[in-house]
């Protein structure tokens, strides 16, 4: 009996033997892009957002490695109050760039023989600058808001996230991953007096935390 529940479990979730051996070494960079564009209440947004993250990683035992992934990410959100044509506009552009740094930990469970999957504990720390810009084609706009939207200041964000992920081999030495999903916390600081962190918590699947990449596998 117990042989038979076994050999369905096998067949349902398509598990297979095939291990990523222990000393096992990798390198991998990863290429994640979203934009967005939003209509509502007369007030148009546009979000585009790329992620580009080299890692390298270390199997320490059979399926399970650590790593450590250095990137950039860089986000730009524009927001347009008014319509030209029949009203005066107010614009707002806010860019953010950082550098990334993201400790790991990932999980593989096999598939088959080329396909795996797997859960990734990362610890992203960004270290960036915000900068935002606004301005009007309204003559008697308030100079003093139009000042507090014309700013830049530096910023830390400290997150710990879970990511479920896919990883296909095409060859011995050559595999394509993707992540889909982000569950974790997220902590942020700016870097202006009296200025408070915020935190935020992230649970789901969205075209933000998609990302695409290619691993190159030192096979023992």
């Amino acid at each position: 009996m117990k042989k038979i529940v076994l050999m369905g479990a096998v067949a349902l979730f398509g598990l297979s033997n095939a291990q990523i051996a222990k000393g096992t070494s990798y390198l991998s960079g990863q290429v994640g892009y979203y934009h967005s564009e939003k209509d509502e209440f007369n007030t148009n947004r546009k979000d585009d957002v790329i992620r580009i993250l080299p890692t390298a990683g270390y199997f320490v035992t059979n399926n399970l490695a650590v790593g450590l992934g250095l990137g950039y990410k860089s986000a730009v959100t524009k927001y347009r109050l008014g319509n030209p044509a029949i009203s005066n506009v107010f614009e707002v552009k806010y860019t953010d760039n950082a550098f990334v740094v993201a400790p790991f930990v990932r999980k593989y469970w096999t598939l088959s023989d080329k396909l795996y999957i797997f859960g990734q504990l990362q610890v992203p720390l960004e270290f960036g600058k915000e900068k935002m810009n606004a301005n009007s084609n309204i003559n008697d706009a308030d100079p003093l808001l139009t000042a507090a939207l014309n700013r830049e200041n530096n910023y830390t964000n400290i997150g710990v996230n879970i990511k479920p992920g896919l990883d296909y081999f095409v060859t011995k030495n050559w595999s394509i991953e993707a992540t889909i999903g982000e569950f974790g916390y997220n902590t942020y600081k700016r870097d202006i007096d009296g200025a408070k962190r915020a935190d935020d918590y992230k649970f789901g699947i969205s075209l933000t935390s998609v990302t695409f990449g290619v691993k190159y596998v030192f096979a023992k």
